[in-house]
């Protein structure tokens, strides 16, 4: 399924994951999917947020709890941030979400993703992130080979 292979990085606080985040997102090229599985407070937030900045964005992230999703466009690029995790059905933004992951120019980013896992494609990048103290963070890169630009000199 998703084969390929996977390297972990530790991130101390909030200003690492970010970095990481950011290093990630220079690296994008559009149409990549990427998992985000971690518990409440993760560092989520913060690490799309770095995703968004290292794609050249200028706008303001924010966790998509609340609005299922946020767009944030980039000079070619656009960063589509859902977030499934008040959803007890996938009803239409399933198909909202599969739209998104056809477009050439999206990079998308999906949060608690087993109520939509039939619509992710099984070629994407998913990190598992585990808190391993109050700011520290221990981060999973599992990617398929198709994806292993991503990981180049990422850690």
């Amino acid at each position: 399924m998703n084969t390929g292979r996977a390297i972990q990085i530790e991130s101390s606080d909030s200003s690492q994951t970010e970095q990481l985040g950011e290093r990630l997102g220079q690296k994008l090229k559009g149409g990549e999917v990427i998992e985000l599985a971690s518990d409440l407070g993760g560092g989520k937030t913060t690490f799309v947020r770095g995703l968004a900045k290292g794609m050249g964005s200028q706008d303001m992230v924010a966790s998509p709890t609340f609005t299922i999703r946020r767009e944030y466009h980039a000079k070619a690029l656009t960063l589509y941030h859902f977030d499934f995790y008040r959803l007890n059905e996938p009803a239409g933004i399933a198909y909202d979400l599969a739209e998104v992951v056809k477009k050439p120019r999206s990079v998308v980013v999906v949060e608690w993703g087993e109520i939509v896992k039939n619509v992710l494609p099984a070629k994407r990048l998913i990190i598992h992130i585990k808190t391993t103290g109050e700011a520290t963070r221990l981060f999973k890169f599992n990617v398929p080979k198709s994806l292993a630009y991503l990981l180049q000199g990422l850690k």
